[in-house]
């Protein structure tokens, strides 16, 4: 039986260097409990995981897996990105995704060329969602008037530095998941002094603590973990409670920390 619904934390698989690790990463993963895996076309690892989905003793059926294209450095026609949906699926060595994702809303990206070949590859069954990533109210809204099929996901970086209170209500207005990447803030949250206390209080960590707030929130976290030990520390917080005190608390914290700035962002036009 396929998966139906996306677990509720995930593993996210980019690294800089040392693509290949992502073989073993994942079959760990899958191994300790994760059901969830997200690459991407840019992170140059799509055959690695791929290779760690078939190595795994977890069916195939049992393990959401989501990938994410990008069309900011292509010429812009219909046949390209077709092309760049089919060379995703070749590199994981799959015939379908789970959740297809349009990376960045940026460069040569249109929606009107881009999203009629997500709905395409979703009616011939190469995915069985599509997502949008880093896109802005009013270019989600964009999308939404262009594509047939409902958009499942959208992908951002959210954390406690980080919180995402627009795009959240969007999605609960427009009913689609939101899913975090960078979720611990390459580490930031360690040295958040009310993450720290919070933490203390419950005998957990900040990480702990953070992804913890986001599944409060109906977020699914992604967190890059490349050590097993990490891989279950990330898995604990399924288990933490966090009072309604501790919510308002980091609800509280006024700061913005943004790891991934890039200039192409919607948020910097």
């Amino acid at each position: 039986m396929v998966l139906e619904e996306l677990p509720r934390i995930g593993l996210g698989t980019y690294s800089d260097d040392d693509r290949e690790q992502w073989t073993e990463n994942v079959e760990t993963a899958l191994e300790v409990g994760y059901r969830h895996v997200d690459t991407a076309q840019v992170y140059e690892n799509e055959q690695y995981v791929g290779e760690g989905l078939r190595r795994s003793s977890v069916d195939r059926d049992d393990v959401f897996l989501a990938t994410k294209t990008v069309h900011h450095n292509v010429p812009q026609s219909a046949d390209r990105v077709g092309d760049a949906i089919d060379g995703c699926l070749e590199r994981l060595g799959v015939d379908r995704v789970d959740l297809l994702y349009v990376h960045w809303p940026s460069g040569i990206y249109d929606h009107e060329t881009v999203l009629p070949q997500y709905d395409e590859a979703y009616e011939t069954g190469k995915t069985r969602h599509i997502g949008l990533s880093n896109f802005s109210p009013e270019l989600l809204a964009e999308a939404r008037e262009v594509l047939d099929a409902p958009l499942y996901a959208h992908q951002v970086e959210m954390h406690p530095l980080l919180q995402q209170e627009d795009l959240l209500a969007d999605s609960r207005d427009h009913d689609y998941r939101m899913v975090a990447y960078s979720p611990l803030a390459k580490g930031e949250v360690f040295e958040v002094p009310v993450l720290q206390e919070i933490a203390e209080k419950h005998d957990l960590t900040p990480a702990h603590v953070s992804l913890a707030w986001l599944l409060e929130k109906g977020v699914t976290p992604i967190p890059k973990a490349s050590s097993e030990a990490h891989m279950r520390a990330n898995l604990e917080s399924l288990e933490v409670s966090l009072d309604d005190d501790d919510l308002e608390r980091i609800d509280s914290i006024d700061r913005e920390y943004r790891v991934i700035d890039a200039d192409h962002g919607p948020w910097n036009w």
